[in-house]
């Protein structure tokens, strides 16, 4: 499932980072993927709590980083290498869930979230932290995190995306080394997903530094 690793210290204590969403903690990965990312998701997997469900029920946990306190999992961050993403489910498996009629509807929105990596890239697919340990390090620590994995598979860069209304996720990415090399206007989902735009950011991996990762 990958590796445990002791990461920095949130201001409570230290925080435990482990490769892989560990078995029984689906339910709450996918709940702390929902408080990040459900306005987003929303007009395609709403109602939130059948959403939780489907994003549990379909988590690939061999594609995220954890980072747990005491035992507890107050973070994560998903990532796409391989053709997999952390949140999964075929097309049936949404028919399934959302009944054929609605579900070709939410099919069509969940196409527009599709990244798909360049051979020797990894995607970045959003960070989620618990809202009582935001601003303590974990975010920082998370992408660190993902930088080694990216250096454990000889990927030479990191992409993401974030949109217009994450000015702070943009400014953490930033602070973190990424740097944005395209903003694609997207005023025809404004109304619907309720954002107008979307930034490309990248940071190269570091190869020759410790673990892989990025030395502000």
């Amino acid at each position: 499932m990958g590796r445990d690793a002791t990461g920095a210290d949130a201001g409570t204590g230290p925080v435990t980072v482990r490769w892989g969403v560990p078995a029984g903690a689906e339910r709450r990965a996918a709940e702390l993927y929902w408080d990040a990312f459900g306005r987003k998701l929303g007009p395609a997997l709403n109602p939130p709590d059948k959403a939780v469900a489907f994003l549990a029920a379909h988590l690939n946990a061999d594609r995220a980083v954890c980072a747990f306190l005491d035992g507890q999992l107050v973070g994560l961050a998903g990532y796409q290498l391989g053709g997999r993403a952390l949140t999964g489910g075929s097309a049936s498996a949404v028919l399934r869930t959302y009944g054929h009629l609605r579900g070709l509807h939410r099919l069509l929105l969940l196409a527009l979230f599709e990244r798909h990596p360049v051979p020797g890239q990894l995607v970045m697919d959003g960070i989620a932290v618990d809202p009582g340990m935001r601003g303590r390090g974990v975010g920082s620590l998370l992408i660190e995190e993902v930088a080694a994995v990216a250096a454990e598979q000889d990927c030479r860069e990191i992409r993401l995306d974030v949109i217009d209304t994450n000015p702070r996720a943009k400014a953490l990415y930033e602070r973190r080394g990424f740097t944005a090399v395209r903003t694609q206007p997207t005023p025809y989902l404004r109304r619907l997903l309720g954002f107008g735009a979307v930034t490309t950011m990248r940071r190269p991996v570091e190869a020759n530094g410790p673990r892989g990762l990025y030395t502000p």
